[in-house]
């Protein structure tokens, strides 16, 4: 699809795969700034662009078209070392002094004010955030030339959000942010440091290894990570010099990249997982961040493959309106994937992919030739033992496929509840090339007991390790039904699930614990028309069949959606493979196994080419054993 505003000719010698340079960054935070300005109000507080608004109210959602777009004029204008030939800066210093004059509900400028997070007022302390970093990185050319006057408004706006009380998740790092530009300008105080202190304090509470944090106390591990936990802290410590923390917190973005770069498919697409998908190109901050301090795995080839990739990726698929602005979505607009907390200018958090930008234009980020992403590659699998997560990569059709074992978005002192049952953490797999199908069509890659015709979902997610092997990986997790009808849970019954990755298939193992009598078990595959999606059962299920998913997903109007079913009652064990390809010539999965057999209590599966797959649950042991080379002669 074509997008409003011109872009620079494609340059394949320097990115043979995507075309684009540095300046093609450039233009494209161009016109989106100009597309938005077009809405902005008079005074140049507010910027209220169309659509349904968020539950904040109308007038919070158009301090988040200020906000989020001065997020890119700032990485914009930073980068370029204080060039600024649209004159944006103009633009924002004069909505600073319109939305700080009378700070209030009353009139046609003034910013609301901050308040708690569970109170109408709770949005704009995110907002907050990024007014503070978009001054603090343009500070020479837009702050230092404020009158005082406007400078000390400005500090009394903000400082709310150092008093209020944020969602107990990555929303501490926007009172961090908030004092840590007021200190670094000379207003610091007892209270900035408090509420930096307090930020830093929970990172360590929420880092659980591998460079995954969760998002808040419990289990939330998803693109949160990038835009939020690895940008603002290393952001932040890069930019004030503080070693020690630009270390601690470097190494664990490091670390991070390693298995996060591996989940953008070849077509620049991130891992449809997790909420807040619709800030959409918002995940690769991690790499462009990365990129610009050092603290990265990856070349900078590889490293503006990713970026460029992704970006380029969601501007050829109808994320830019014809009027240029980004629409609530994922390709065009798509209200499944919006949470109801996003309003019409949510989506310009993608601005931080921009934070690639703080690279000049000499800086190896953009002068490397681009190289291969790692989807691109030969086929990989790989565990992440801290989140839980498996991911499954192919090289034939660059599809990323994610095993979830791990992320369930429930707070410790949550009950289990279907009526909250979320498709973006509840199933057991997610790629770049389909998305989940919505509550309200049959649930793919999932498994779900029946009772009395209800059928369970999946919320608490209780990890039982992860592995891996030369060229296959394993992670286990058990859970226990909940229902939407009848009790909530039935006494003793549990799902342990296993899933063991290798090449392109996908070896689906669940054995269901307390099952009572007249029970049913259903296992569904990957949702897509586009592409292949296989389901057979090799122990335990019945004939495969094919549903209707008519609401579709992300990326397709309408899906089908592979299904299993069979009796259950008490103790068993089901065995299936899966796959999700884009090329019809793959061999059938019928081809894929020569024995599947339950014997002596462990699972014994003999691949087609050799090698024999054991599975135990009492404890959970999963084995690759090679096959004995034969000697006879």
């Amino acid at each position: 699809m074509s997008i409003p505003f011109g872009l620079p000719c494609e340059d394949r010698e320097l990115s043979p795969y995507t075309g684009y340079t540095r300046a093609h960054w450039e233009a494209v935070a161009d016109g989106l700034l100009g597309a938005a300005w077009r809405r902005a109000t008079p005074g140049c507080a507010l910027i209220s662009l169309p659509g349904q608004p968020s539950r904040a109210s109308r007038r919070s959602d158009a301090l988040e078209g200020y906000a989020r777009t001065f997020l890119a004029a700032a990485f914009r204008v930073a980068g370029a070392d204080g060039k600024d030939p649209h004159g944006w800066l103009d633009r924002y210093a004069a909505g600073l002094a319109s939305g700080t004059r009378t700070p209030g509900w009353d009139d046609t400028e003034s910013w609301p004010l901050i308040g708690d997070h569970h109170v109408r007022g709770g949005q704009p302390m995110v907002e907050s955030a990024s007014v503070a970093l978009g001054l603090s990185l343009t500070r020479p050319w837009l702050w230092d030339r404020l009158d005082g006057d406007v400078q000390d408004r400005a500090e009394k706006w903000m400082r709310d959000a150092l008093i209020r009380t944020p969602a107990p998740n990555n929303w501490y790092l926007f009172p961090f942010t908030v004092a840590s530009f007021l200190e670094s300008v000379g207003r610091g105080d007892a209270v900035t440091a408090r509420a930096r202190r307090r930020a830093l304090d929970l990172l360590e509470t929420w880092y659980r290894g591998d460079g995954w944090y969760s998002d808040g106390d419990g289990r939330a591990f998803d693109h949160y990570n990038g835009w939020a936990f690895h940008l603002y802290p290393v952001l932040d410590a890069h930019r004030s010099r503080d070693t020690e923390l630009l270390e601690r917190f470097g190494q664990r973005l490091r670390e991070h990249l390693k298995g996060f770069s591996l989940l953008f498919g070849a077509d620049g697409a991130p891992i449809h997982f997790g909420r807040s998908l619709t800030y959409r190109f918002a995940a690769s901050a991690a790499v462009g961040i990365g990129a610009v301090t050092g603290y990265t795995p990856l070349t900078p080839g590889t490293s503006r493959r990713l970026i460029s990739g992704s970006l380029r990726y969601f501007l050829d698929r109808g994320s830019v309106t014809d009027e240029g602005l980004l629409n609530l979505g994922w390709h065009g607009p798509h209200p499944a994937s919006v949470q109801g907390y996003s309003g019409p200018a949510s989506p310009y958090w993608a601005s931080k992919a921009f934070v690639a930008l703080l690279a000049p234009e000499d800086h190896p980020l953009w002068t490397a030739t681009e190289e291969s992403a790692p989807s691109e590659g030969p086929d990989q699998v790989l565990a992440l033992p801290a989140p839980g997560l498996l991911v499954q990569s192919t090289g034939a059709d660059g599809i990323v496929r994610l095993h979830n074992h791990g992320s369930d978005h429930v707070r410790p002192h949550e009950g289990e509840s279907a009526a909250e049952a979320d498709p973006l953490y509840g199933r057991h797999a997610y790629s770049t090339h389909t998305g989940p199908t919505s509550p309200a069509d049959i649930a793919d890659n999932h498994v779900s007991v029946e009772i009395a015709g209800s059928a369970s979902v999946r919320r608490r997610i209780q990890p039982l390790g992860t592995g891996q092997g030369d060229g296959w990986g394993w992670a286990g997790s058990w859970h226990r039904p909940v229902f939407a009808s009848g009790p909530p849970m039935v006494p003793g019954l549990r799902v342990e699930s296993v899933t063991v990755a290798r090449g392109g298939h996908e070896l689906r193992i669940h054995r269901v614990i307390g099952a009572p009598h007249g029970a049913r078990l259903t296992l569904t595959g990957w949702a897509t028309q586009a592409h292949r999606s296989e389901l057979l059962g090799l122990l335990g299920w019945g004939e495969a069949e094919e549903v209707d998913a008519p609401e579709g997903t992300a990326y397709e109007p309408s899906v089908r959606v592979p299904r299993l079913s069979a009796e259950v009652e008490g103790a068993a064990v089901f065995v299936a493979l899966a796959a999700l390809g884009a090329d019809d010539d793959t061999p059938s999965l019928e081809d894929a196994v020569t024995e599947c057999a339950w014997r002596d209590g462990e699972l014994h599966l003999r691949w087609a080419d050799g090698p024999e797959t054991q599975v135990a649950f009492e404890p959970l042991r999963v084995t690759m054993a090679q096959p004995e080379a034969d000697v006879s002669h």
